[in-house]
C-alpha cells in the first residue's frame, strides 16, 4: 500500500470517529427534545413534516459535493428517521404486499427501518390509520403518466383523515421471470397502471404475451414465481422476495415516470415554507359552477396546480373537485380565498397543508 493511500485511510477513519461522535451527540438532542415536548404535551406528535422538509432543504442549499441532492437528501432521512426512533415507535400502514412501490415510497419517506404494516387495499390504509393501530398510512394518489388514483380520492369523501406529507418517487418498472428466457413468456402480470406505463415497451418486445392486470405489481410477482411461461412487471426489491429475476431493467416508456404518494394522518402540519394545500369542494349542479370555484382563488393570486373532478355517488350529475394549490392554508391568500369559497360551494374541506415532496 502506497503512504497516500494509507494517510488517506486513515484520514477517512479519523473523520468516522468525528461523525459517530455528532450523530450520537444528535441522537441525544433528539432524546431531549421527547422529554421537552413531553413535559409540556402529554400527547405530543414527535413526526414534524414541516421541520424535516426545512432540514432537508437546508442541507441540500449548503451542499457543496462531490455527494449529489438526492444522496444528501436520502442519508439525512435515515438520520431524522433514526433519530424519531428514539422519541416515538412508529408504525406505517401502507398498500401492500410487501414488494410494492407504495412500500419504498414509505422506506423512502419514513427511513429502511420504521414498521410498517402492509394491507390488501387503499381503502384498508385508511381503515387502519382512523382505527388508530398505525400512525400514518401511505396512498399512491398520482402517476405523471397514467394520471389520478381515483380510489384515494375518493376515500377523502368518506374519510376525516387529513394529508401530511407527500412523497415523489421515479418508478422503474422491470421485467421479472423465474429464468433469463423472458423472450418466450406468454403471459406478463402487473398492476393496471405498470401494465399502461410500459405499453409501448411491451408492443414491440412482447407483443403476443397476454396482459394480465392483478391487485398489486407484488401480487404478479408472487404469481410468476410459480410459472415458467409468465413475467412480472415491478420494483427491483420485489425480485428477491419472490425469487425471480431482472432480465430486463427499466422498461418504462417515459424516463421520468413518477408517483406521487400522500401521507395520511391525523395531525395539522405547520408551514414550512414550500407547501401545497389539497381541497375538497362542492357546489350545485347550475351554469358557472366551476366557474364560481376557482374565481376567488385567481382574485386572490393563489395557484391552482391541479383539479380533478368525481361523482358525488349521492345526486346524479353532481361532483365533487379536488384542488391542489401552492402554498400554506394559513397564509393570507389561501386564508382569503378559502373564505370567500366558503360563501358560495356547499362543501369546503381543507384535505391538508403539508411540504411539497423533496426527492
Amino acid at each position: 500500500m502506497s503512504e497516500r493511500l494509507a494517510a488517506l485511510r486513515e484520514q477517512i477513519d479519523a473523520l468516522d470517529t468525528q461523525m459517530l461522535a455528532l450523530l450520537n451527540e444528535r441522537a441525544r438532542c433528539a432524546e431531549e427534545v421527547a422529554h421537552t415536548k413531553l413535559a409540556e404535551d402529554p400527547n405530543a406528535k414527535f413526526y414534524r413534516p414541516e421541520r424535516e422538509a426545512q432540514i432537508l432543504t437546508r442541507m441540500q442549499a449548503l451542499n457543496a459535493g462531490p455527494l449529489r441532492n438526492e444522496q444528501i437528501t436520502h442519508l439525512f432521512r435515515e438520520i431524522i428517521a433514526s433519530c424519531l426512533a428514539l422519541e416515538e415507535s412508529m408504525r406505517i400502514a401502507y398498500l401492500g404486499p410487501a414488494g410494492t412501490f407504495t412500500q419504498e415510497a414509505t422506506f423512502k419517506h419514513f427511513g429502511m427501518n420504521v414498521g410498517t404494516l402492509p394491507v390488501d387495499s387503499i381503502a384498508q390504509v385508511f381503515r387502519e390509520v382512523e382505527a388508530g393501530r398505525v400512525r400514518y398510512g401511505v396512498v399512491p394518489i398520482e402517476n405523471s403518466t397514467e394520471g389520478v388514483i381515483t380510489h384515494t380520492l375518493d376515500m377523502f369523501t368518506q374519510s376525516d383523515l387529513r394529508i401530511c406529507g407527500e412523497i415523489s418517487l421515479r418508478i422503474h418498472q422491470n421485467l421479472m421471470c423465474r429464468h433469463e428466457n423472458w423472450q418466450g413468456v406468454q403471459k406478463v402480470y402487473a398492476h393496471a397502471q405498470s401494465l399502461a406505463q410500459c405499453r409501448y415497451w411491451l408492443d414491440k418486445h412482447l407483443p403476443h404475451a397476454e396482459r394480465i392486470p392483478v391487485s398489486s405489481n407484488a401480487e404478479a410477482a408472487r404469481l410468476v414465481a410459480n410459472d415458467d411461461e409468465a413475467a412480472a412487471l415491478g420494483s427491483r426489491q420485489a425480485a428477491p422476495i419472490y425469487g425471480l429475476q431482472i432480465v430486463q431493467d427499466s422498461i418504462e416508456d417515459n424516463a421520468n415516470n413518477t408517483t406521487r404518494f400522500l401521507v395520511i394522518g391525523d395531525q395539522m402540519v405547520g408551514a414550512s415554507g414550500n407547501d401545497r394545500t389539497s381541497l375538497l369542494v362542492s357546489t350545485r349542479n347550475r351554469p358557472g359552477s366551476l366557474y364560481h370555484l376557482l374565481k376567488p382563488l385567481a382574485e386572490n393570486g393563489v395557484d391552482m396546480t391541479r383539479i380533478e373532478s368525481r361523482p358525488s355517488r349521492t345526486t346524479n350529475w353532481e361532483y365533487f373537485f379536488f384542488l391542489d394549490v401552492r402554498g400554506h392554508e394559513q397564509d393570507k391568500a389561501i386564508h382569503d380565498a378559502l373564505e370567500k369559497l366558503r360563501q358560495d360551494a356547499e362543501i369546503v374541506r381543507v384535505l391538508g397543508s403539508y411540504p411539497i415532496a423533496i426527492m
